[in-house]
Order: C-alpha cells, then structure tokens, then sequence
C-alpha cells in the first residue's frame, strides 16, 4: 500500500521574538498560512526497518541530516513499528527560503505514517515529537492559518486570510535559521510586535487592517547579512504590492495583492530582479489530506 501526502509551503504574516529561553531557544509569536506551493511525499511500507529516502532535487541529502527522514525514525522509536518506509519527495518547495519546506515534508510523513502503520497516535503525541525536528513542524502538521507560540508547540487556529493573492519572491541566495538566530540579540531588535495586530484584522476579517499589521522581526537581523533583500522589499512595495514582508529566516520576500490582473503585472516586474518568483493562493483551510493507492 501507498499513503501520498501534500505538503504545502506556509508563510509568515507576523514574526515577534519576545525572549531567549533558558532552553537556548527563543520564545516566539508567529501567525503563520499555508499556501498552494507544495511538496508531494509518497510513503510505501517495506519489507525489512530500513527508512529510505529519495527527492527530485539531487542535491537534497536522503540520510539523517533530511527532516523527512528524521520524522519517519522519530515515528518508528515512538510506535516500535518494525517495518521500513521508502520516502519519495517531489520537490516544489525553493529549499532554505522560509518558506519551511523542510518542516512541511516532515510533518507530511508524520501524518501519512500514522495512516500507513495504523499507529492511531494523537496530536498530543505528535506535536512533541514534530518539536524534535524543528520548531515550524508543530504547525505543519494541521497547517492552514494559526497563531503558533512558545518554541513552536502551542497553537491556535485561526480564521483564513480573507481572499487575495500572495507574491513569493526567492532570491538565489539561502539562508540558514540557524545562523541567523545566533546572530540574533533580542535587545537589539528594533521592530514592532505584529502578531497580536494580524490575529486581531484575521479574527474582524480585515484585510486592509492585515495588511498594515504584517511584519517579521528578523528582517533587520537577515537584511545585515543580505542587504539586498531590503531593495528586494522596496521594489515589491513599489510595484504596488501589499503588507511586504520577510517570511521565516528569509530569504523569500512576500506581498500580497486582490486581484489576480495586479498580481500578474507585479510578478512579471520581480521576475527582472528574481530567479525564482511564485504567484499563489492561500489556502482556505487545514490541509490534512491524504490517498491510499
């Protein structure tokens, strides 16, 4: 049997650091949304314990550095499941964009694991396990729009962006979260929190209100080592894009647009300046889906 998993791609509306943690990680408030950019994850039982992986972008590593892999030995330890998964990624995701491609493959084969091996395991079991991989898996696992706090692991959902349009812009730079949040001094951010001003426009429906809200802290920490991300935001600003902003660690710049005719005109503008540019829906609910084949 096959169990097949979408992983979509989420963006970041709001990103606040409130603190570091005496765990060394950072105390965070994020509103996050999926969008209709996603991974395909194909999930087929083996016969003996080995977890294989295999991706469409050669360049992915298919051992333990992998997150998929990672998600499917935590869900083996967890379940003492004694059979093996081949994982195959169709990857669409820009990889290291903030735009947790990474987190989305993992948490798709949490799910489609659950199903493959009937291990019937809750979300109050998952969600601590997903937490072991990275702090974006939580919220991958149900996905859609919701505002995720603590290190990763409380979250709420939250009604959907009213309707519109949403411009990715990735630059052909990566950006490692890793680095970026040691680079990071808390005190020293200079920005806004934005998270409670996003979940307040998406609770009344306001999209003129969420767009003035958006905002990720971490811009002034990922623009000091790629500075041309900020003349990447000015020129989405300046074609007329909505509520721009950074999502993630970055580097994918995000805005946002009403009508598709306007969305179309700007993408073509970024296309000059960008490799890889993207015009795309958010998704209008929790994406839990999967197929048995």
């Amino acid at each position: 049997m096959e169990i097949q998993e979408i992983a979509p791609a989420k963006i970041n509306l709001a990103q606040d650091i409130l603190f570091k943690r005496d765990d060394a990680y950072h105390e965070v408030q994020m509103v996050m949304a999926s969008v209709d950019l996603s991974d395909y994850i194909s999930l087929v039982e083996r016969g003996d314990d080995e977890i294989r992986v295999e991706t469409s972008q050669a360049f992915l590593p298919d051992d333990k550095r992998n997150h998929a892999y990672q998600a499917a030995k935590l869900m083996q330890a967890q379940s003492k499941h004694k059979a093996g998964v081949n994982i195959y990624i169709e990857k669409n995701i820009p990889v290291a964009a903030g735009l947790g491609g990474g987190s989305t493959d993992a948490a798709a084969v949490m799910r489609g694991l659950n199903k493959l091996w009937n291990l019937n395991l809750s979300q109050d079991t998952l969600v601590p396990l997903a937490n072991q991989i990275g702090s974006d898996v939580p919220y991958s696992l149900n996905g859609g729009t919701a505002l995720v706090e603590g290190r990763g692991e409380i979250i709420s959902q939250l009604p959907a962006i009213p309707y519109c349009w949403v411009i990715l812009a990735k630059p052909a730079i990566s950006v490692s979260t890793r680095k970026i949040f040691q680079r990071l001094r808390v005190e020293e951010l200079d920005a806004p929190f934005n998270a409670s001003n996003v979940v307040e426009a998406l609770k009344k429906g306001d999209y003129s209100a969420l767009m003035v809200a958006t905002g990720n802290a971490l811009e002034s920490v990922t623009f000091s080592v790629h500075p041309e991300l900020a003349s990447l935001k000015a020129k989405m600003q300046k074609f007329g894009a909505q509520g721009v902003t950074m999502s993630g660690t970055g580097p994918t710049i995000i805005g946002f647009v009403k009508n598709q005719k306007k969305g179309k005109r700007i993408y073509n503008a970024l296309k000059g300046f960008c490799d890889e540019v993207y015009l795309v829906r958010t998704q209008s609910q929790q994406f839990i889906r999967s197929t048995r084949v």
